[in-house]
């Protein structure tokens, strides 16, 4: 895990890389890499690539990087872990390919030169990754199928530039600083900013599952090669040949859901250095515990984050998270934080937030009590709801859906109710602000899903953000057309389609987003067993899990020795900070305009964070 960073001045007139620019942007990432640093420019000083590096596979100085082939053709700066490696430099060493290190680094090269880019459809991990091909005069930039690991890049139409964070990119000096609108829009839309925006014009995330290439005519488009929703509508279609059991059932499906994390569980815990583990009071951490203890690891450190205002609610994870800890034998950690350390790291959690969220705090401390257990790699149950429906989307969206499709179809009746509601100051008295908008938006997935996720509603957005920004980022971010294409191609099944959109927006702009920002603050690695592309394909080919069965009973079951009931039974909470209580707590006078008259405290609280956040941003 590391930091990553590139220059190409592909256009001729180009000015050739700045070394102090180069070396800029990749120190602003020393927190994500504070093992070593690297960095390379070619000879023509064209080419610049720039590394940081956190070392967990091969912590040789052969593992360094940027790393070259023998002959010069190739050089590459890598962010992740790809787990089947071993694999895949059995295979190449077969075709002849000689290894100069252990690192899975090295695989990326002889495979891209073995492959091109079809390289990508061999990985199993996590990764961001640049490769020159001197050859070509190519540089080729990938990124994961779920979006586990970021990368951003800069097009000024003569130089091209990359990085693993937004933030280190404009630390280099020479991208431009102007604000994007669909950024700053998007978040307060969703409390995540939606990829491939930023918070710069200047400045696109690469989408997960995307390569691009850049060469001397020019950045092509990125184009993808993997897609989530294309794995359920495969799945599907296979099940519907002839003859063709529709699913698994019973113990069947129990053990090949068994198998199929088991092995995923083996591939994470690939390292050259202790992997402990992040624990909750929930089913998803406490299985992947058991489960690392069923894959053979002998000693497994774990971690729980405790805070002061949960001591003795249902939200406070320790107890449980101790009870699980037992079971499988693991030297437990729990970690205590009182609302003074909040405040305290406060400054430095928006200056690690690289782009605005309203959530992370609660990865931030949790990383923080890892790394002062000397962990440089950890577990993380990241993953487990998108994949085996535990969230209530998976039951409210389709049931909304059903409910609302016809009333729907009636040509601006949604709307004119809406706008009725909003023009009264009816729709203060909802529950929620966005419950104005059921009718609208509430008969088709999309529009269910952003009353679902959403923050900020459009309509609602007037009171926030200038009104020439406000309609130049609605414009541009098609907020329904963006979901629908997250959808795209949609599978069959309403559990199919809420799990894609739960994966490919919500999971990959929220979850991930914030697990690896506040995790490489501390220079800690977090693996994700349960996003893994290889372990959907595996648990989607088993069918949906039928209606009879709790969600993640599956995997509550799968540890061979059983979770402790308490955990099974337990509702889901989340696993949350109380830092929106904790900053709303400073704005007791604000006015019903900046929580947007919702009336749940929870509500509340993260948009008044949100706006918090926000104005650190863009400040």
């Amino acid at each position: 895990m590391c930091g990553i960073n590139g220059v190409f001045a592909y256009q001729g007139l180009a000015n050739p890389v700045d070394r102090r620019e180069l070396l800029a942007t990749r120190d602003h990432m020393t927190a994500r890499g504070p093992d070593g640093a690297g960095f390379w420019i070619s000879d023509d000083q064209r080419v610049g690539l720039g590394h940081r590096r956190l070392a967990i596979i091969d912590l040789s100085e052969n593992g360094a990087q940027p790393m070259r082939t023998i002959d010069g053709r190739l050089a590459v700066t890598f962010n992740g872990e790809i787990y089947n490696y071993r694999d895949l430099r059995s295979e190449l060493e077969a075709k002849g390919y000689v290894f100069r290190s252990r690192s899975d680094t090295e695989a990326l090269l002889h495979l891209y030169a073995d492959r091109g880019p079809d390289m990508v459809h061999a990985l199993q991990g996590m990764f961001a990754f640049a490769i020159w091909d001197e050859a070509k005069r190519e540089l080729l930039l990938a990124r994961d199928p779920y979006g586990v690991k970021p990368v951003y890049y800069a097009d000024d139409h003569k130089t091209f530039r990359f990085a693993s964070q937004v933030k280190a990119l404009i630390a280099g000096g020479a991208v431009a600083r102007d604000p994007d609108p669909a950024g700053q829009v998007g978040f307060l839309l969703w409390g995540s900013v939606p990829e491939p925006f930023t918070t710069y014009r200047a400045i696109r995330m690469l989408p997960a599952g995307c390569c691009l290439v850049v060469n001397q005519t020019g950045v092509g488009a990125p184009a993808r090669y993997h897609s989530i929703g294309q794995v359920y509508c495969d799945a599907q279609a296979r099940m519907r040949g002839p003859g063709v059991r529709q699913y698994a059932i019973g113990e069947e499906l129990a053990q090949k859901t068994r198998d199929a994390l088991l092995d995923a569980v083996r591939r994470h815990l690939v390292a050259d250095v202790p992997v402990g583990a992040f624990l909750s009071a929930g089913i998803d951490s406490g299985a992947l515990v058991g489960l690392m203890r069923d894959a053979g690891q002998a000693e497994i450190k774990t971690v729980t984050i405790a805070f002061d205002a949960f001591r003795g609610s249902a939200e406070d994870e320790a107890p449980l998270a101790t009870e699980v800890a037992r079971t499988y034998g693991a030297a437990h950690a729990t970690r205590v934080v009182a609302e003074q350390e909040l405040r305290t790291d406060l400054p430095k959690i928006l200056a690690a937030m690289d782009q605005p969220s309203i959530d992370g705090v609660n990865t931030w401390f949790a990383s923080k009590a890892a790394r002062e257990l000397d962990l440089k790699v950890v577990v993380s149950g990241l993953g487990g709801d998108e994949l085996f429906g535990g969230y209530p989307s998976f039951r409210d969206i389709p049931r909304w859906v059903a409910r609302l499709s016809a009333p729907a179809r009636l040509a601006k009746l949604g709307a004119i109710v809406r706008r009725l509601l909003v023009a009264s100051g009816l729709d203060h008295r909802l529950p929620s602000p966005k419950a104005a908008g059921l009718l609208e938006l509430g008969g088709s997935f999309a529009g269910a899903y952003m009353l679902r996720r959403g923050l900020f509603m459009p309509w609602e957005l007037d009171r926030l953000i200038d009104g020439d920004m406000l309609r130049e980022g609605l414009a541009t971010l098609q907020t329904l057309e963006r979901v629908q294409e997250a959808m795209t191609p949609c599978p069959a099944t309403p559990f199919a389609t809420v799990a894609t959109l739960e994966s490919s927006l919500y999971m990959r702009n929220q979850l991930l987003r914030d697990t690896d920002w506040a995790s490489m603050a501390h220079g800690l690695e977090v693996r994700v067993p349960l996003v893994d592309a290889t372990l959907l394909e595996r648990i989607v080919a088993l069918g949906e899990p039928p209606q009879s069965i709790a969600p993640k009973s599956l995997l509550a079951q799968a540890p061979r020795r059983p979770l402790p009931d308490a955990v099974v039974r337990r509702s889901k909470t989340g696993f949350v900070a109380p830092t929106h209580a904790w900053m709303a707590a400073d704005s007791k006078g604000q006015s019903r305009s900046a929580s947007g008259g919702d009336r749940s405290r929870k509500g509340i609280d993260s948009r008044i964070w949100a706006q918090r956040v926000l104005a650190d941003a863009i400040a």
